[in-house]
């Protein structure tokens, strides 16, 4: 086997998941490098952290400060996405963008054939395609935020944390000598966000008072309720911190940005068997039975049927139970078993109505 074919370059964070997936492929024979991207200014200091760990593990290691291509391609297109009303979810769109993108750049920069993450997925090739598999920690899995990976990226991809489970990964990490990294605490869920994703908003949109103005609360039927103080603080299914009481639960049902209005409603009003999803993504074939989506992480995948085409751009899809909280902005994950197929985008679910009956 040639050095390249044995030479894997691992994204490092710092953190406990990309220092076990170093020292196990270590322990497998491989030539490892670390590589650490510097996203943001808060990212600095798990940069200092993953060049310590790579000193220990006695590593080659590179740090790429692409600072500003993130903000470009990431953290841009998140507050545009609010800003039109929809919910984004930004590992999305980071990790084909970026995060794999950049490993596979750097790896062939620095003779590695193979990249390898601490995501806890598996991977598997059938009939010439690369699918991603579930892990088997449902807990940790998190093959929601990869179905836009490219096959071509997929194709180098390793996962050594697949068939782990994160008590199995810190054990792990305490009998390696990493003792203080193994009881540390969990990562960001988004990077660049420290806190709250207003307060991130306020701070990143100028003149942001007059880009976000207070607006109306209406009730299904229209009419004015109630004053929101501006529609990018709220999401589909939101119940606390609306500020306004109505004798009754009351839950964000729709967001209209260009209206700046904000539809409440009772709790039945989210629910839906239909949805509306765009820019579809597929490996190989789309399957004609035995299909299954997650409309948010974590969420339980519910059967469905495969989309159908309804509009330019525009793909209906109907799930066989009910479904709460449908979110534009957020990803339709397709999946037959344990297996991801496909992916999309959920779109604005206006006008959904004359389409149910096709």
């Amino acid at each position: 086997m040639s050095t390249k074919s044995k030479s894997v370059l691992v994204g490092m964070s710092g953190g406990i998941d990309s220092t076990a997936v170093c020292s196990m492929l270590i322990e497998e024979g491989y030539r490892v490098v670390g590589l650490t991207l510097v996203t943001c200014d808060s990212s600095l200091p798990a940069a200092d952290d993953a060049v310590a760990l790579a000193q220990r593990l006695g590593i080659e290691h590179h740090i790429a400060d692409v600072r500003e291509e993130f903000r470009s391609l990431v953290v841009k297109p998140f507050i545009d996405s609010y800003l039109a009303g929809y919910t984004p979810n930004p590992c999305v769109n980071c990790n084909p963008a970026m995060k794999f993108r950049l490993l596979c750049e750097w790896a062939d920069r620095l003779g590695c054939e193979k990249i390898a993450t601490g995501h806890y997925v598996k991977i598997k090739s059938e009939n010439g395609n690369h699918y991603i598999v579930t892990g088997d920690d449902s807990r940790k899995d998190q093959s929601y935020f990869l179905w836009r990976l490219t096959q071509q990226q997929l194709s180098r991809c390793l996962f050594p944390l697949g068939e782990w489970d994160k008590v199995a990964v810190r054990e792990y990490l305490q009998k390696a000598g990493h003792q203080v990294l193994a009881r540390s605490g969990e990562s960001m869920e988004v990077c660049f966000i420290p806190g709250d994703y207003r307060d991130f908003l306020r701070e990143n949109i100028p003149d942001v008072k007059s880009v976000i103005r207070e607006g109306a609360f209406v009730d299904t039927e229209g009419r004015i309720i109630g004053t929101h103080r501006g529609y990018p603080y709220y999401t589909i299914g939101q119940r606390k911190g609306l500020g306004i009481a109505l004798g009754a639960p009351a839950y964000v049902i729709r967001i209209n940005a260009a209206k700046n209005t904000v539809m409440l409603g009772c709790e039945e009003q989210l629910k839906t068997q239909y949805m509306l999803v765009e820019t579809p993504v597929w490996v190989g074939d789309v399957p004609a039975e035995g299909l299954s989506v997650r409309v948010r992480y974590r969420s339980v995948p519910i059967a469905c049927d495969a989309p159908v085409e309804v509009a330019n751009g525009l793909w209906l899809v109907r799930l066989h139970s009910e479904a709460s909280a449908i979110t534009p902005g957020q990803s339709a994950v397709f999946y037959v078993g344990n297996t991801l197929v496909g992916g999309a985008f959920i779109a604005s679910q206006r006008g959904i109505a004359q389409w149910i009956n096709l």
